[in-house]
């Protein structure tokens, strides 16, 4: 048997003396230059450690000599920002809704600020761009349950929807199945007839006498909708839960009746008309 230790790489005479499966580990220095980086980065990092916050305390932690705090920097930043919008926002605080769009400064700050205020706020439940998702209405095109005028837009913002504002808007459909006002068929015969306003199912002679019996008073007995009521228009194949059979059956069935924050006393008064003024450029507003 050979022996291991007399094994040795040529030109290699120092090692730890440990070996695994033949493979000795050597103990050459490090280089130089790695040291030097090394010992250089400890340095820096305890000089860095004294200058600024570093190491933390039980209710506090050591601020550093230079008492430096970026907290303190963006604060600083916001503040100068505020300053900077503040003639701006006192001008649209100012204005009725209407004068801000008609200003072009006022218009480009509110659409600007709006944007980030939308991003924020609205856009978690009506998505970026307002584009809106079941349950929640798109922003972006014509359809309105309560109007598109920039006035209707910042009114429905500040008050909300089924909300807790004093003056909330306030809508409430029946449930007709659940609350016995219709049988089955009759709210079968109801939903074809829906579907049949805008050509997804066959008239349904039934369904029309009892949706003028019943729901005509506030969606119009064409099925237009009625903004003062916040009623939905149901001949424009736009739907916010959907318009297959099955959506349009709960409805009818079960009623819908989402919320919406009121955002006054959220947001103050320049930002809720900024929030406005975004909205109806968007692209459906009125």
């Amino acid at each position: 048997m050979t022996d291991r230790t007399e094994e040795r790489p040529t030109g290699i005479d120092n090692t730890t003396g440990h070996e695994w499966d033949g493979i000795r580990e050597l103990n050459n220095p490090l280089p130089k230059w790695w040291l030097y980086v090394f010992y250089a980065t400890v340095v820096f990092s305890i000089v860095w450690s004294v200058l600024y916050p570093s190491v933390p305390g039980l209710n506090s932690y050591f601020a550093g000599v230079l008492g430096y705090t970026q907290r303190d920097e963006v604060a600083a930043d916001i503040a100068r920002a505020a300053a900077g919008q503040a003639a701006f926002r006192q001008k649209i605080r100012e204005l009725d809704v209407a004068a801000v769009k008609a200003d072009p400064e006022l218009n480009r700050f509110s659409v600007a600020g709006g944007r980030v205020l939308f991003a924020e706020n609205c856009a978690a439940c009506h998505q970026a761009g307002g584009t809106g998702a079941p349950g929640y209405p798109s922003l972006a095109d014509d359809d309105w349950l309560w109007g598109g005028t920039p006035a209707d837009i910042e009114h429905t913002i500040s008050v909300g929807i089924r909300g807790q504002h004093d003056e909330t808007r306030q809508s409430q459909m029946p449930r007709f199945l659940a609350d016995g006002m219709l049988t089955a068929p009759e709210v079968e015969a109801v939903v074809d007839h829906v579907l049949s306003l805008t050509g997804k199912a066959p008239a349904n002679e039934k369904g029309a006498q009892i949706f003028a019996e019943q729901c005509a008073s506030c969606h119009g007995e064409d099925g237009s909708g009625n903004r003062e009521l916040g009623a939905p228009n149901l001949a424009d194949q736009i739907w916010l839960y959907g318009g297959d059979r099955a959506a349009v059956r709960q409805t009818v069935a079960y009623s819908r009746n989402g919320v919406m924050p009121a955002w006054a006393g959220r947001l103050d008064e320049a930002s809720i008309r900024m929030l406005a003024v975004y909205v109806h450029a968007l692209g459906g507003g009125e």
